[in-house]
């Protein structure tokens, strides 16, 4: 189960906007979160990952308590260990795909299972600026799930896909998702192409 209750404060042209959102959803679920753009979406990922903090609230993960403002409790992203795919990758330059992975784990079967999940296999010498925008987002997911994470935090983690490779891939995390019961929140412009997966959509306006 996680359980989410945060307020932050969002700076809005000249002014200000409150970003609440409140959540509970089961482990294993998916949620999908959509909205205006510069309603906070990206922002709520990053403070679920604890890279940004919240005036108040709390984050709880299976009964770990990652933030309490009220107790002062605020656990480092480290101490969180959420799996993060941000939306312009974040990939390292110097790094190929295999090393972006062994960064994350010394799992060697589980990074070949990863490489052939995202059709990376014979890409794994290249470094991101040999690779393709799709190339590089599915590396990017990659390196999320290397850590087999409690809490995967996506941020238009499709976006560069086409339609066959999404469907492909989505099938594929989907079983690695149910297999590891990961919790899933991902944000989209687009909610209705992940319709069929989303346990739970969560829209996230203006206040």
């Amino acid at each position: 189960m996680i359980a989410i209750d945060i307020h932050k404060k969002l700076k809005i042209g000249k002014g200000w906007s409150d970003l609440h959102v409140q959540l509970q959803a089961e482990r294993g679920t998916i949620t999908v979160i959509h909205g205006p753009s510069g309603a906070g979406k990206s922002t709520f990922l990053k403070v679920l990952a604890g890279l940004i903090k919240p005036e108040t609230g709390s984050i709880s993960v299976d009964g770990d308590v990652w933030l309490d403002t009220s107790s002062r409790i605020d656990l480092s992203p480290q101490q969180r260990k959420a799996g993060f795919v941000f939306q312009n990758y974040a990939l390292f330059p110097n790094m190929t795909v295999k090393q972006h992975l062994q960064y994350a784990t010394n799992d060697a079967a589980w990074i070949d299972e990863l490489l052939s999940l995202g059709q990376l296999q014979t890409f794994a010498d290249q470094k991101p600026d040999d690779l393709s925008g799709g190339q590089q987002q599915r590396l990017a997911i990659l390196r999320a799930m290397a850590i087999k994470p409690k809490l995967l935090l996506m941020d238009e983690p499709f976006s560069a896909l086409d339609q066959k490779t999404k469907a492909d891939l989505l099938a594929g995390l989907k079983i690695l998702w149910d297999k590891l019961q990961t919790t899933v929140i991902i944000v989209s412009h687009y909610p209705d192409e992940l319709k069929d997966i989303a346990d739970h959509q969560l829209y996230v306006s203006y206040q």
